[in-house]
């Protein structure tokens, strides 16, 4: 059996610390006060988060789990600045996408398919333009506020965004909490899903009334509103994971009470 390589940036990965979420707490009670130390500490405890995330790409892009695992860090470090306490969300839930967005942008700008210089200046501009709304407006701004903000055409916008974007598979796993996976397709609207035009043609009512409020609400959202599992996360205050093990019970409970 070949050996399994652990040194990444000189970094041998089989001994990197883990952190329990008391010893986190802990730090950020550090950093908050200052303390560069903890900070280092933190992120040397929250590195096989940045690890786990890049062995995703692996066998999909040409390049290095070096180069991969640095741009990582720098998707770690960002979200350790930008990651607000007070919103009661796990830090490893709020620093996979962005560490996933770096990997993501270093690929693009490193795609062997070459994009216009103009293309990629207009959608990072308008990358740069839509996180500063962000903030601003405490919502996700629409393409035709940014579009006012840049001074720049909304189709413009689309097509630079669409050539740099890279395809990704509707199976591929966004984000894994324990047993809980959450697949880009949980992240999709679709207002004519099958799964409630099987709902709407059945005894829809007496079958929901099996559900407690939680799981009535969520199947409502997903299936009547349209709404994605981001969606009804943030509306009910609890994480991706835990709507869409919520879904899929409720779903399970349905179709029980229905055969």
């Amino acid at each position: 059996m070949a050996p399994t390589k652990v040194m990444i940036c000189g970094v041998n990965t089989s001994k990197l610390p883990l952190l329990s979420d008391k010893e986190k707490e802990a730090l950020f009670e550090r950093i908050d006060k200052g303390d560069l130390g903890a900070r280092d500490e933190f992120i040397q405890g929250n590195l096989r988060l940045v690890l786990s995330v890049i062995q995703r790409f692996s066998g999909t892009n040409p390049e290095s789990a070096d180069d991969l695992f640095q741009v990582g860090c720098i998707g770690l470090i960002k979200a350790l600045d930008n990651f607000d306490r007070s919103l009661n969300v796990k830090f490893s839930t709020y620093a996979v996408p962005m560490i996933i967005g770096e990997c993501r942008r270093y690929m693009r700008d490193n795609n062997a398919i070459r994009v216009s210089r103009s293309l990629r200046d207009i959608a990072y501009k308008a990358i740069y333009t839509r996180d500063i709304l962000t903030k601003k407006l405490d919502r996700e701004p629409t393409v035709e506020e940014i579009s006012k903000e840049i001074d720049i055409p909304k189709e413009d916008i689309v097509n630079a965004m669409d050539a740099i974007a890279t395809p990704m598979s509707l199976y591929e796993p966004v984000y894994q909490e324990g047993q809980d996976v959450l697949y880009l397709m949980d992240q999709v609207s679709d207002k004519k899903n099958k799964e409630e035009n099987w709902v709407e043609n059945i005894s829809l009512k007496e079958a929901m009334k099996k559900l407690d409020e939680r799981e009535f609400n969520i199947i409502k959202l997903r299936f009547f509103e349209g709404k994605t599992q981001t969606e009804v996360a943030e509306e009910i205050s609890i994480s991706q994971a835990q709507v869409s093990r919520l879904e899929k019970n409720a779903l399970k409970t349905m179709r029980n009470y229905l055969k």
